[in-house]
């Protein structure tokens, strides 16, 4: 997957310059859990910078392309025979939102989304752990809410993971990720 994951921003950009109706620049915080039987891994605040592109009117598809860090803490180790330090991810997040304005449209000045998606999370650095015992990409969907004030933007999405991170540790039950990501950014309309 890393082999493509050029063609998947050229790709990108070249929908940003040939059909979108606005481009959001966009930063934010992101906070992810590991539900497992025996550890408890619980998610740190991590970082995120991107951008998305918005196309339609009432009704809105929006495809984005997100540089994005998540880290876990270990809490309560109590797996057999396994030492892992506490993991951190960097990757690229790319999730295309089907959305709909609630209230108002994209041209208002107050307006108020709701939009749903799926989601690839492609590796680019993995820490202590090694590329090859991660499920590569990561996939997920999400739901969420948005409020448009103008020229700026507010998300807050929710994602549910759909495969488990790895099946090298299945020993310990890793399980899935779930994070909470909330946003910002400008809205430019062209």
């Amino acid at each position: 997957m890393k082999k493509s994951t050029p063609f998947v921003i050229l790709f990108f950009f070249s929908c940003i310059f040939g059909y979108g109706q606005a481009i959001k620049p966009t930063i934010g915080l992101n906070f992810s859990d590991v539900k497992s039987s025996d550890d408890v891994i619980n998610g740190n605040g991590s970082w995120q910078v991107g951008l998305s592109v918005e196309f339609g009117k009432k009704m809105y598809v929006e495809p984005g392309l997100f540089f994005i860090s998540r880290s876990f803490a270990i809490q309560d180790g109590n797996t057999q025979g396994i030492n892992i330090s506490d993991p951190d991810f960097k990757g690229i997040r790319i999730p295309v939102s089907l959305g709909a304005y609630l209230i108002g449209n994209e041209e208002s000045i107050f307006a108020w989304r709701g939009f749903v998606g799926p989601s690839a999370f492609l590796y680019t650095d993995t820490g202590d752990i090694n590329p090859d015992e991660l499920n590569d990409p990561a996939w997920g969907v999400f739901a969420g809410t948005g409020l448009n004030i103008w020229i700026l933007f507010v998300d807050l999405s929710y994602e549910w993971s759909v495969n488990d991170i790895s099946p090298a540790f299945a020993q310990i039950d890793f399980g899935r990720t779930n994070g909470f990501f909330a946003q910002t950014g400008f809205r430019l309309k062209f």
